[in-house]
């Protein structure tokens, strides 16, 4: 097959879909690949590199989506990308379309066969192709946070970790999933006051057990969270429903009894955000104010690091891009129901339930589109 990998466009998103080492294992399984001229540049990697790999270099995105059978990328395509795309190819990256319409239009309209990351599962219906993305975006949502907590930044001007004498910052994480545990390890290690909120009790008994006295716990109702939030210094939304739109748990009327100068640090944003005020920014403006609260809501938070997120993240992509190139997208996905899992669109057709609940289409299942 031959495996396209164009530069990444998205503001400030310096990842690439293919590190070398991930174009030499395709190369050497009788694959062509094809790497726009300075991708990996965000990286350190050169073009050199991966002409040692086996690679090809091409000067121009459209040669790629011209030309190769399968685009492999980190997010997803921007108006100008899916453009280019095509029936009978297959686009593997990040797509997050349940909060995007416009991009599923695009996405039905092209025939693609669109293959989101972000909803592959694991054996235990786990994300793995998410999870060490959410490891990096919830350790970075503390950095982040702390960040904007200060003066200049429009911040309250605390320090989260206190010093002797001065009670720490209170923070607390909505839900305890892969990025709230890693948030509240970084916060817990700053010596912040750690509140973890969630649903599922089993979460929280995990959540407890590891962070004992380090960290408090307590069952997400409207109650117990308006209180946590209200109280907190900064207040990170790590919520996730897979595929799903995430709920609005923290509305604009709370913005009005949260101390000046809070901050709120939405890890949900790609999929629409947990905060009702919450909307995308970048890394180039990362936070706005509304009603004296600090809002970041960077929509590819892990891209600021992003030789560590590109190869944590080809770690996990790597094996299915193979497995792909070598079967075929459909026998692949015959072959893989976690691999399935992750089809969103194939010839105009939303085949993934949460996106076509979510924006009202008609669900067409993966039984039908494999035959």
């Amino acid at each position: 097959m031959r495996v396209g990998c164009p530069k990444e466009i998205k503001n400030h998103e310096y990842r690439v879909g293919l590190t070398p080492e991930s174009a030499r294992e395709l190369v050497a399984q009788g694959n062509e690949v094809w790497i726009e001229t300075r991708a990996g540049a965000g990286i350190d990697a050169t073009d050199d590199q991966y002409v040692e790999a086996g690679a090809k270099i091409v000067d121009t995105p459209d040669e790629i989506f011209a030309e190769c059978e399968m685009i492999v990328k980190v997010k997803e395509p921007q108006a100008i990308e899916r453009a280019k795309l095509r029936e009978d190819q297959i686009l593997y990256t990040y797509l997050h379309l349940a909060p995007d319409p416009e991009q599923t239009v695009d996405l039905m309209n092209s025939g693609v066969t669109a293959i989101a990351y972000e909803t592959v599962t694991g054996p235990r219906g786990q994300l793995p192709l998410l999870k060490p993305m959410s490891q990096v975006a919830g350790r970075m949502s503390v950095q982040a946070g702390a960040s904007a907590l200060e003066k200049a930044h429009g911040g309250r001007g605390v320090l989260l970790g206190g010093v002797p004498g001065v009670m720490p910052g209170k923070v607390a994480v909505i839900g305890g999933g892969v990025v709230g545990f890693n948030a509240a390890q970084m916060a817990v290690g700053l010596g912040a006051d750690v509140t973890i909120l969630d649903r599922d009790p089993e979460v929280l008994e995990k959540v407890g057990t590891f962070f004992e006295a380090r960290a408090s716990t307590r069952f997400s109702n409207r109650a117990n969270l308006y209180d946590a939030v209200t109280q907190a210094d900064l207040v990170i939304g790590a919520v996730l429903i897979p595929g799903a739109a995430a709920p609005k748990l923290v509305t604009r009327e709370m913005l009005g009894d949260m101390q000046n100068g809070a901050v709120l640090v939405d890890v949900a944003i790609d999929q629409g955000g947990c905060f009702e005020t919450s909307k995308p920014t970048t890394h180039a403006e990362p936070t706005y104010v509304i009603d004296d609260i600090v809002h970041y809501c960077v929509a590819n938070m892990p891209g600021a690091v992003a030789r560590t997120s590109t190869y944590a993240l080809n770690n996990v992509t790597l094996p299915h891009a193979l497995r792909i190139a070598r079967m075929g997208w459909k026998e692949a996905l015959r072959a893989d129901e976690h691999l399935a899992a992750g089809l969103n669109v194939h010839k105009g057709k939303v085949t993934y339930k949460a996106v076509a609940d979510e924006l009202g289409y008609e669900y067409r299942s993966l039984e039908d589109v494999l035959g």
